[in-house]
């Protein structure tokens, strides 16, 4: 379905369900250069399951209108905006790593629209490494197979897809190279620049999750430390063998987690 924020046109998906203002909303939030379809399970599984979804892709990116924001902060307000053009007063938001970051300043910027907080691939601050930022600011395809290769988990470099015959890595490199130009670069830089993860957490007032990958080297566990120190609800959930994309790598077991914490949560969502 298509939204108007902010006189631009927003695509999202819905899970294979109508929005329903009756109904809890969920809203996803990609990570650097993605679009909605990297949470296509998620979202189905949860439109089935008691919720309104809404995955979108985030403005400039995969199939809605630009321009692209640049910075972590402007993405969030858009966020707020998004769930009342939705016509919904607060939602879960889900993020995925720079996605992840965007969800955490919008439920601290704005908590009247924040019911809970989950952060797949979560940290205070994800800095890129200045090779990385060069490649995707040159336009290289180094920048998208080391972002595939750092991004998985080893066990995933080789096979691993869920659905036989399809290569992950290879998946998500086509994802990247569909992007229009510039926008890697730019969201790289938006990561990279944004230091307010610590501040925002300490003004967090609702259940936060966290879900990592055991294998994740792009926001390892030392990176959500100021997360554990600052919030005082949140809970953790490492899924073993997995690496940064773990919404990719293990689907299942992000949405148990999810679905667990939404549950402890006191979510009215979740139907058997």
């Amino acid at each position: 379905m298509d939204l108007m924020v902010r006189g631009s046109v927003v695509s999202a998906t819905t899970g294979g369900r109508n929005l329903d203002q009756d109904l809890p909303l969920l809203v996803f939030l990609h990570g650097a250069a993605l679009d909605k379809t990297t949470w296509q399970l998620q979202t189905r599984y949860f439109a089935h399951h008691g919720f309104s979804v809404l995955a979108v892709d985030l403005p400039g990116h995969g199939s809605s209108d630009g321009p692209v924001l640049g910075a972590v902060e402007d993405y969030a307000d858009w966020v707020a905006e998004l769930v009342v053009a939705a016509g919904f007063g607060e939602a879960h938001l889900v993020g995925h790593s720079m996605g992840a970051l965007i969800a955490l300043e919008a439920a601290a910027r704005h908590p009247q629209r924040a019911s809970t907080l989950t952060m797949c691939g979560g940290a205070a601050a994800i800095r890129v490494h200045p090779g990385l930022l060069a490649a995707s600011e040159q336009g290289e395809h180094l920048a998208y197979e080391l972002m595939s290769s750092w991004g998985h988990g080893k066990p995933f470099h080789l096979g691993g897809h869920q659905t036989p015959g399809l290569w992950m890595m290879g998946g998500t490199i086509r994802l990247w190279e569909r992007a229009p130009a510039g926008v890697l670069a730019s969201d790289l830089h938006a990561c990279n620049d944004y230091d307010r993860g610590a501040e925002a957490a300490g003004r967090i007032r609702c259940p936060a999750l966290l879900v990592r990958g055991s294998q994740d080297i792009m926001t390892p566990s030392q990176a959500a430390a100021p997360l554990r120190e600052h919030m005082a609800d949140l809970q953790e959930v490492i899924i073993g063998g997995a690496g940064h994309i773990m919404i990719v790598e293990r689907p299942d077991q992000v949405i148990d987690a999810i679905a667990g914490f939404l549950r402890a949560s006191g979510s009215s969502g979740l139907s058997v």
